[in-house]
């Protein structure tokens, strides 16, 4: 179910989709870098202002699901204009600074981008752009991402599939707004 706040900014209305905190699992795979699983929890949250703040945080899985170490970091902004284009500004823990540009597609929870620009400090490995989609798919948030190097054409590097994390607000507002005639039994109430 997508809630739209009723303090989101009117221009983050087709962004809503996106709100809230997610976990889950995804693979991580590029050459020179090790392969793995990855677990990710991801936040996407608003103040009223005309953007969305994205922090993510991914950590390598060993064979039975546990963390082992953190794998990469990232945090953002993201935008939408009246014709659905996306910019998003993205910094992340190795030294990459991003923007990217895209849109939202019509008639669906779908957002398409690409790296705009890529600024890197010396510390960082190399990188020359990406690509991204992200889709909300039976109430999951999915994405893959792409990435090049001088190297390494354009390639998927990382996907995931990440489940709405509940929170004990979101049970308490829901509680609160069942009917108050709902039967005590709580059968009745679905025949």
């Amino acid at each position: 179910m997508i809630e739209i706040p009723s303090d989101l900014h009117k221009d983050l209305v087709p962004l809503a989709f996106l709100l809230g905190s997610w976990a889950g699992a995804g693979v991580h795979d590029f050459p020179g870098a090790e392969k793995c699983n990855f677990g990710q929890e991801v936040a996407f949250s608003h103040d009223g202002r005309d953007f969305l703040e994205y922090q993510s945080h991914t950590w390598v899985l060993d064979n039975d699901g546990n963390k082992v170490r953190p794998l990469e970091s990232e945090h953002g902004f993201w935008r939408i204009d009246a014709d659905r284009k996306v910019e998003v500004t993205m910094v992340r823990n190795d030294g990459v600074v991003e923007v990217w540009y895209g849109e939202l597609a019509d008639k669906k929870p779908q957002i398409d981008l690409v790296t705009d620009a890529v600024a890197r400090t010396a510390a960082s490995g190399p990188y020359t752009g990406g690509k991204r989609l992200y889709g909300y798919v039976n109430s999951d948030l999915m994405w893959v991402g792409e990435k090049q190097t001088p190297e390494v054409e354009l390639r998927p590097y990382m996907s995931a599939h990440l489940k709405k994390v509940v929170t004990p607000e979101d049970v308490e507002r829901w509680a609160k707004a069942l009917p108050d005639d709902m039967p005590d039994d709580g059968i009745a109430f679905f025949k």
